[in-house]
């Protein structure tokens, strides 16, 4: 919930000064609001215009549309004195129909979770033969960009390969790969659970079984011989791309499964969220050392960070290291803050949009030795 309303109110701030984006989106998605008529409107224009923060002139006052709900609806703007009540309904503009939005979206979705587990397990009883093993697997299955549908760069060929992991890591990976990235470029190895988390990220991103194979065996040849390498790494690789086993196509792990997941070992491991698993001094000091956004900005970061918000502050991140982002053709941001495939695919689109083909596999620019900073 928390991340549709940070969504709803990027929407807002983006539009034009009439809210236009906001608009469009309450319009398509059928949200139950019942304006208030000009008639209404002029009667009460003293008592609106009084509420703090609302139109400052004639002009803004009649360009900006009000809402009237039930005022337990909007107790949030109550509480802060933000919208006019009147008769037990409250008076609210535009600009501040966010938090309505939210509460309704809090409530439908409560509703619609309690009633999928409610007929859950008869469902999965019932067509136990036919679609019993897919709605108990529904939780663990990736349905955001991925191989398939692999980041293709402006030439037509997958963005990802061995040749370009490095600069794409600098460029269009959430902070947790490229942590995971930096600390195979630095140590030449990871550790199991490094392995899987940002080898699974790279086979959803497009990266095929032999480019993954020559990029992490070109990492830990460094400290071991190939024949090493081949004996303890090449096997988990095939397995991870379905060529080994039980042949399974396993997915990329989402946020949710990384912020749950095991801690990483301080200076050993690199896998896991930084906004979860970093304390607050070290992350500080990365987004600094990294110079993601403004000072206002990272402060923003840390603050969704110290509120538990971990998956806010990716988004954040995005934002500010993609301005205008939403604006751009062809940039899909839906699942930024909630898959680090979504993150990727998204940073990857906005950059080819904005360089004329920044991700291609023929003009990347390599940047060997040029890394992202650690911290742990």
């Amino acid at each position: 919930c928390r991340l549709f309303r940070h969504r709803l109110e990027n929407l807002s701030r983006s539009s034009s000064t009439n809210n236009s984006g906001l608009r469009e989106f309450l319009a398509n998605n059928d949200f139950d609001l019942d304006p208030v008529s000009r008639e209404e409107k002029e009667r009460l224009s003293d008592k609106l215009q009084k509420v703090p923060g609302g139109p400052t002139s004639p002009g803004e006052f009649i360009n900006t549309q009000y809402y009237r709900v039930p005022f337990v609806q909007a107790l949030e703007l109550v509480s802060r004195r933000e919208c006019y009540v009147e008769k037990g309904q409250a008076y609210v503009p535009l600009a501040r129909i966010v938090s309505i939005v939210a509460a309704k979206f809090r409530v439908a979705l409560s509703k619609s979770l309690a009633l999928a587990a409610g007929v859950f397990g008869q469902v999965a009883h019932d067509e136990a033969s036919r679609i019993g093993p897919l709605l108990k697997s529904m939780n663990s299955q990736y349905t955001g960009p991925g191989a398939p549908n692999a980041v293709m760069g402006t030439d037509g060929e997958n963005a990802l390969t061995a040749a370009t992991v490095d600069a794409l890591a600098d460029q269009s990976m959430p902070l947790c790969m490229q942590q995971l990235h930096q600390g195979l470029k630095r140590d030449h190895k990871l550790k199991h659970q490094g392995r899987l988390q940002f080898g699974l990220f790279l086979k959803g991103a497009g990266m095929s079984l032999e480019e993954h194979t020559l990029f992490f065996q070109r990492e830990f040849t460094r400290i071991m011989t190939s024949e090493q390498f081949n004996k303890s790494y090449s096997y988990s690789i095939r397995h991870m791309h379905g060529k080994e086993g039980k042949r399974a196509s396993y997915t990329p792990y989402n946020c949710m499964k990384i912020i749950f997941g095991n801690p990483p070992q301080s200076g050993v491991e690199h896998h896991g969220c930084p906004y979860k698993h970093y304390d607050d001094q070290n992350l500080s000091a990365l987004l600094t050392k990294l110079k993601i956004g403004s000072v206002a900005d990272r402060d923003v970061i840390m603050s969704h960070k110290k509120d538990g918000n971990f998956q806010l502050a990716c988004a954040k991140h995005f934002e500010v290291s993609h301005p205008s982002a939403t604006s751009v053709d062809g940039v899909n941001l839906d699942g930024v803050g909630n898959h680090p495939n979504a993150w990727f695919s998204a940073s990857v689109s906005y950059h080819n949009a904005k360089n004329g083909g920044g991700a291609s596999s023929s003009n990347i620019e390599l940047k060997q030795g040029q890394g992202v900073a650690m911290a742990m």
